[in-house]
C-alpha cells in the first residue's frame, strides 16, 4: 500500500511538471516584474470562508478572474497582466494537530487542482504557506517538487507565524526578516540548481510587528519580493495602512488584497478600482482578490 503511494505521488508530480512548463512558456521566461502585473484570486478549495477560490464553482471563478484581469488591461496598457492562483498550500489551524504544529497540509491532488487552474488562464501557480507553529524551512521544503517548477511561486503570511504556546486566530503573529531570508535563499538555490526564471516572493501584513526587521530583508536576482497589504476595511484604512506599512517598508514590489467581502463592510465606498491603485505610491503590482 506505502509502495502504491509514492508511486502515485511521484506520477501526479509528473504530470504537474509538464502542466507548470508549459503554463509558463506562454508567459515568459524571464523576470515577471515589473514589466507584468499580476492579478491573483486567493483560497482554499476545502473551504468557502478562506477565499474566493473556494466560494464560486471552478467556471464561475475563473470567469470572474478573467474579469478583473480584463479590467487592469484596459487601465493599464503599459503592462501585460498575468492572472494567478494563490492557493492556501498550508493552512493555519486552531488545534494542534498530530503533531502539535497547528497547521494543516494540502494533499498533492488539491495542489494539483490549483495548477491546473492556472494553466486554464494561462496563468502562474502561487503556494501560500501558513506556518502556525511550524517553520518556515520545513514547510518550502515540503513543497520543494513544486516550487521547482518555472511556474510556480511562493507566498508567506506572518499573520499565522505563532510562536511557542500561541494559537492561530488568537492574536496576530509575526515574522522576522531572518525567514524570508532563509525563503528567499532557498528559492534563489532552487533557480540557479534548475535553470529556472527568478522567483517570486510574497509577504503578507497589514501591521507594523507582522514582519520585524523589513529593512533587513534582501532580495536577489533570483529572487523577487512583494510586500503585499493584506487588511480588510474602507478604503480610507486600506490607503492608511498601504502607506504606513507597505510604502514605508517596500522592499522591492508592493501589493494590495481586495476582499469582496469584508471590504464591502460599512461604511465602504466600494473596492479600489484599478485606476485608484495606480495612483498609488508605490504603485502596486501585484494584486490580489479574497
Amino acid at each position: 500500500m506505502k509502495l502504491f503511494i509514492h508511486l502515485t505521488r511521484i506520477i501526479c508530480l509528473f504530470t504537474l511538471v509538464a502542466f507548470g512548463a508549459n503554463t509558463y512558456a506562454q508567459t515568459t521566461k524571464g523576470p515577471l516584474l515589473p514589466e507584468n502585473r499580476i492579478v491573483a484570486y486567493y483560497g482554499n478549495f476545502y473551504s468557502k470562508k478562506m477565499g474566493v477560490l473556494g466560494q464560486y464553482p471552478e467556471d464561475e471563478m475563473l470567469k470572474m478572474l478573467e474579469g478583473e484581469v480584463a479590467k487592469w488591461r484596459v487601465a493599464d496598457p503599459s503592462k501585460s497582466v498575468i492572472p494567478a492562483i494563490d492557493y492556501i498550500a498550508v493552512t493555519a489551524q486552531g488545534q494542534p494537530g498530530s503533531d502539535g504544529k497547528y497547521r494543516n497540509r494540502m494533499p498533492d491532488g488539491q495542489i494539483q487542482k490549483a495548477l491546473t487552474l492556472a494553466e486554464k488562464i494561462n496563468g502562474i501557480t502561487i503556494l501560500d504557506v501558513q506556518i502556525g507553529q511550524s517553520d518556515v524551512a520545513t514547510e518550502i521544503a515540503h513543497l520543494e517538487s513544486y516550487l521547482k517548477m518555472p511556474n510556480v511561486m511562493l507566498a508567506l503570511d506572518p499573520e499565522f507565524a505563532m510562536g511557542p504556546g500561541e494559537v492561530p486566530g488568537k492574536k496576530i503573529g509575526t515574522m522576522d526578516a531572518a525567514q524570508i531570508n532563509y525563503a528567499i535563499n532557498y528559492l534563489a538555490k532552487l533557480v540557479k540548481a534548475n535553470n529556472l526564471p527568478p522567483k517570486i516572493l510574497v509577504v503578507h501584513r497589514f501591521t507594523q510587528h507582522m514582519v520585524t526587521n523589513a529593512h533587513q530583508i534582501k532580495p536577489v536576482p533570483e529572487v523577487q519580493v512583494v510586500m503585499n497589504m493584506d487588511g480588510w476595511g474602507p478604503q480610507v484604512l486600506k490607503a492608511d495602512s498601504y502607506h504606513s506599512y507597505i510604502a514605508a517598508e517596500p522592499v522591492q514590489f508592493t501589493g494590495m488584497k481586495l476582499f469582496y467581502g469584508n471590504d464591502m463592510k460599512p461604511p465602504s465606498t466600494g473596492l479600489f478600482t484599478p485606476e485608484q491603485l495606480m495612483k498609488f505610491k508605490p504603485e502596486p503590482v501585484f494584486i490580489m482578490f479574497q
